[in-house]
């Protein structure tokens, strides 16, 4: 099967909710891909087909709360590399290093674990969606305040018409383009 059957498969599991979570907002839902289990490993071949490919040597992949945690460790174990949550404060174990960031209504903390990350290590940050951006952005700001080398932020979907790519400095990768929302 081509990739592009692939991904054509995975957008057609992507279920469409509209009005939630709230009236005007139509939802991508990426939770039937993982529950199709031939559809969820063509979306994490895609993924680490793609890593690869465009990226010599990746050490770490952050999983952005929540649901980057779930890619997020497959493809690590992948690519033999460690996997590295970022959680909302207060919810990680030992000693964390914060940033905070901007919501559309009062601000949010992400936190890592201060030892996760070492200085100059490879790390792509992924996460299910990048809508208006803000939290990508402030997953990308952590990775510069732990030193690491942030080569790529990657997503299965993009709401382009809410320009959260235009949030980022560091490249972004969605497999998948919606507009609307």
């Amino acid at each position: 099967m081509t990739t592009d059957e692939r991904v054509s498969r995975i957008k057609a599991s992507i279920g469409c909710i509209p009005n939630f979570p709230k009236e005007g907002i139509i939802f991508r839902d990426i939770f039937p891909v993982c529950q199709n289990p031939d559809v969820f490993t063509d979306l994490i071949d895609v993924l680490v087909e793609h890593l690869t490919k465009t990226h010599p040597k990746i050490d770490v992949i952050i999983g952005l709360e929540a649901r980057g945690f779930i890619f997020g460790p497959i493809i690590a174990q992948r690519l033999k590399c460690s996997f590295v949550p970022i959680r909302k404060k207060g919810k990680l174990p030992g000693d964390c290093i914060q940033v905070s960031y901007q919501l559309e209504y009062g601000v949010d903390i992400f936190e890592a674990q201060k030892t996760a990350i070492k200085e100059g290590q490879g790390v792509v940050i992924i996460d299910d969606l990048i809508a208006t951006g803000g939290t990508m952005a402030a997953a990308c700001d952590l990775v510069e305040k732990m030193s690491g080398k942030l080569l790529e932020c990657l997503v299965i979907i993009e709401l382009s018409d809410l320009k959260g790519r235009d949030k980022l400095k560091h490249p972004l990768y969605s497999m998948l383009t919606f507009g609307g929302h």
